[in-house]
């Protein structure tokens, strides 16, 4: 026999098994009273409830994660684990990405994102993500010819966008529009995944129309006519060229502000388990197509707490300008826990250090706004802030870093993207993350409909009373 240390989660997970049974809290404990786990060389830990024994599988990723598998607790023992939020609790096995918080690391198959930025693109990490590898020169240029072919929409789907008002967010659009591409599609509208023939082609139809669909929800909202896509632009150009240009004159492109764009939509191509990817697979557990499972996951990804972020960051700038502060007055306001004014885009759940992707960013920001030569109150109190949280004390104490949508908000603003439209750059650039993750439901034999369980507070039987009786 060995012994593990039984971390917090552990803990806490065990203490919870009795909740809805507390008159037999006193008959459960772990085999070592000391705050460690006992497991044997079989990688079998061993829980005692009410004075039997259950063995619990163990496993360990390639990252040396360690996890215990409770699949099989309810059915052997009669209890579940309470975890609020689900932040201990794995809920898939996964090869897309992984996630190094407390060391800063992100990686797409492996691939550093740091290697990504430098060397790769957008379409080339989206095959990846989606395929599990890097593809040659013959399977890259028929993605990216899929994807030029398919960019399209069905002309009758422009009818659907003048059904929005004028002035409807783009993020419920991009949602709503996703549905509908699929409806003029057969093979989406019977979606029989063991049948499916043309996966290549749908994954190329999404990542594809859904930079159209954003273009054109972008510009119902503001009254502006549909610009169609060119065959001879490059997917980031081409969205620029959808979003911005007019009909009688072609945006101009400039180069360093296509490939600041293309990064962003790189650096946010997967993070893992977050809420909108977990929304993907639920949806897909159930057999859904991939456009319906995508569509949920713009709405996820639509929350202020998930995919607001970098609007967010706007909107802070924005109220310090307005209040006709330089940065100063709200850097000394943020340090007040009294004071009610949070810094957004500063820290991250997830890392405990710097977000390698903001490192990476902060070079194309700086390369945008000197390229660019914007003059712009909001971008030099949004500077302010970054040299205080970079050398003050307080913010680097606290390892309140600059985070990626700090500088994504920066950069869009730079560009001239609308801030109602930055949660959408996000759900183009996560696209690729949310098929891949939808195709490990698919592709697992042993994958099921997800269906969480609940510990039931309530109250016990309540029967019916009639209007006449209630409310004495």
């Amino acid at each position: 026999m060995v012994e593990v240390p039984l971390n917090k989660f552990l803990k806490k997970m065990f203490s919870w098994l009795a909740i809805g049974c507390p008159q037999r809290q006193s008959h459960i404990r772990l085999i070592n009273a000391t705050g460690t786990l006992t497991r044997n060389m079989s990688t079998q830990a061993k829980l005692e409830l009410d004075g039997k024994q259950f063995s619990l599988p163990t496993m360990v990723g390639t990252e040396g994660e360690k996890a215990l598998d409770v699949s099989a607790l309810r059915a052997s023992t009669g209890y579940i684990t309470l975890d609020d939020g689900y932040g201990n609790t794995g809920s898939c096995v996964s090869k897309v990405t992984f996630i190094d918080g407390d060391q800063g690391i992100l990686r797409y198959r492996g691939i550093p994102i740091e290697e990504l930025a430098e060397k790769s693109n957008f379409i080339e990490t989206a095959y990846l993500l989606i395929y599990g590898t890097l593809p040659d020169a013959k399977q890259f240029k028929h993605f990216s010819d899929l994807l030029a072919e398919h960019q399209f929409l069905h002309e009758d789907m422009k009818y659907h966008f003048e059904g929005f008002p004028t002035g409807a967010h783009p993020m419920a659009i991009l949602s709503s529009m996703i549905n509908a591409a699929s409806c003029f599609d057969e093979g989406l509208m019977n979606w029989q995944w063991g049948k499916l023939r043309q996966f290549d082609v749908y994954v190329a139809k999404l990542i594809s129309q859904v930079r159209t669909i954003a273009a054109y929800s972008y510009r119902k909202s503001h009254g502006l006519p549909l610009i169609y896509p060119k065959q001879t632009y490059k997917y980031t150009a081409n969205f620029l060229h959808m979003l911005f240009s007019m009909p009688y004159e072609d945006f101009e492109l400039k180069p360093e502000v296509v490939k600041a764009l293309d990064l962003i939509f790189l650096l946010h191509a997967d993070h893992e388990q977050n809420c909108s990817t977990s929304t993907v697979r639920m949806v897909a557990s159930s057999q859904a197509n991939l456009f319906a499972s995508c569509a949920a996951g713009v709405c996820a990804l639509w929350g202020p707490l998930h995919g607001g972020a970098n609007q967010a960051v706007l909107e802070m700038l924005d109220q310090i300008h307005k209040e006709g502060d330089d940065g100063s007055k709200f850097i000394m306001s943020a340090k007040d826990k009294n004071s009610g004014k949070k810094l957004m885009g500063f820290g991250h759940r997830v890392y405990k250090n710097h977000d390698p992707r903001a490192k990476i960013i902060k070079r194309a920001c700086d390369s945008v706004l000197e390229k660019l030569h914007i003059t712009d109150p909001l971008l030099d109190i949004a500077k302010k802030l970054e040299e205080a949280a970079l050398k003050d004390s307080y913010f680097v104490e606290r390892k309140l870093y600059p985070n990626v949508d700090f500088y994504s908000g920066i950069i869009m603003r730079a560009i001239g993207i609308p801030v109602e439209m930055f949660t959408v750059i996000f759900a183009i650039g996560r696209m690729p993350g949310w098929i891949a993750n939808y195709k490990e439901i698919m592709d697992d034999p042993k994958s099921r409909i997800y269906r969480p369980r609940q510990v039931y507070m309530g109250k016990t039987i309540n029967p019916y009373l009639g209007v006449d009786q209630r409310g004495k």
